[in-house]
């Protein structure tokens, strides 16, 4: 009897029971739930940052030459070879100087003609008109063979470097380049610059070029030339940069990096501990802490210095960013500020 009573009881004292734990567990999570993050902040404080950009570009000779005869013809001789080092006026190579032996015989031809005729008119043996006439073909003459000479021993215009020879003594060249010089001392390097800064860029303004195959060492330069108009397209314009180059380590077709500083300007300086990635895009974002709570704040970020990031726009002087405790934050999550 007592029995049956006793199991009537059980499914009532069991329900009892559960429903007792059952709340147990609600206001335990519930807890858990509210309790704050424990989190470290750092204030926002201004410094100064150089406003230095870089480009990307191909170094290339200051001037570049390509060495031809006008007249065409057969190459007698070439001095030089790639790699050699020209000066401004040396010979490099000599052509076939026949035409220009027959038009010296026919000059000096003339020029005694022009002496005979020069003595009959002092005497009134022929008119003023026919001195004239001799005196025109004597000139023509004179002129083809400057025009010949030039065209018969080819000299170089500048000092530089022979880095291209297309052709060998004995052969027929007919326009085509026989030699190209490089003048590389300097260098140039032209890069494109975005048209927001068409206003902080000037003639001479000092800048520093990286080569990356001299292991990352750096050259000072200038800028030489600003182009004056802006593509329509990129929104860029070219700007030339003239580079010293007296040990010409710096060769043409090599990669580099330009870096112009702009002055500098007062901006936050954040650890990049604080800088959150945006799972799915580019954006980086911050949380900042105000009363007791994180707000998720989007940052626009500038260069990095040592273990910082400058910060372009989202900060202000004086937030408080969270630097520890911020993985898995949620907007408005409650958080604790521990030292």
């Amino acid at each position: 009897m007592r029995t049956s009573k006793l199991l009537k009881f059980l499914p009532l004292a069991l329900l009892v029971f559960a429903t007792s734990c059952g709340s147990k567990s609600e206001e335990n999570a519930q807890e858990v739930q509210s309790e704050a993050r424990k989190v470290r902040v750092e204030q926002v404080k201004l410094e100064s940052v150089d406003q230095i950009s870089s480009f990307t570009a191909t170094i290339e000779a200051n001037t570049v030459n390509n060495i031809t005869s006008a007249m065409g013809g057969r190459i007698r001789t070439i001095s030089v070879d790639v790699g050699s080092r020209v000066a401004k006026g040396q010979v490099l190579a000599t052509m076939d100087a026949t035409t220009l032996s027959q038009q010296e015989i026919q000059l000096a031809n003339l020029k005694q003609d022009y002496n005979r005729y020069k003595e009959l008119f002092e005497v009134g043996g022929i008119s003023q008109q026919q001195l004239d006439q001799l005196k025109v073909q004597l000139d023509v003459t004179q002129t083809a063979i400057d025009n010949l000479s030039e065209n018969t021993k080819l000299i170089s215009p500048i000092s530089g470097v022979v880095t291209a020879r297309n052709f060998d003594a004995g052969d027929v060249a007919m326009g085509s380049p026989i030699l190209t010089i490089e003048n590389i001392n300097p260098v140039k390097v032209v890069i494109n610059v975005s048209e927001k800064l068409y206003s902080s860029i000037f003639k001479g303004m000092d800048v520093e070029v990286e080569a990356d195959a001299l292991a990352g060492e750096r050259f000072a330069g200038k800028v030489s030339l600003i182009y004056p108009t802006i593509d329509p397209v990129s929104h860029t314009f070219p700007v030339e940069i003239e580079v010293k180059n007296n040990d010409l380590k710096l060769r043409p077709g090599m990669f580099s990096r330009v870096y112009i500083n702009f002055g500098a300007h007062d901006r936050p300086l954040v650890a990049d501990k604080a800088i959150r990635k945006q799972t799915g895009s580019n954006d980086r974002f911050v949380f900042v802490e105000r009363d007791g709570k994180a707000y998720y704040t989007l940052v626009e970020l500038g260069v990095r210095i040592g273990d910082k990031y400058e910060i372009i726009s989202g900060l202000n002087s004086g937030d408080r960013i969270i630097v520890e405790g911020n993985s898995n934050l949620i907007d408005g999550n409650e958080v604790e500020v521990v030292q």
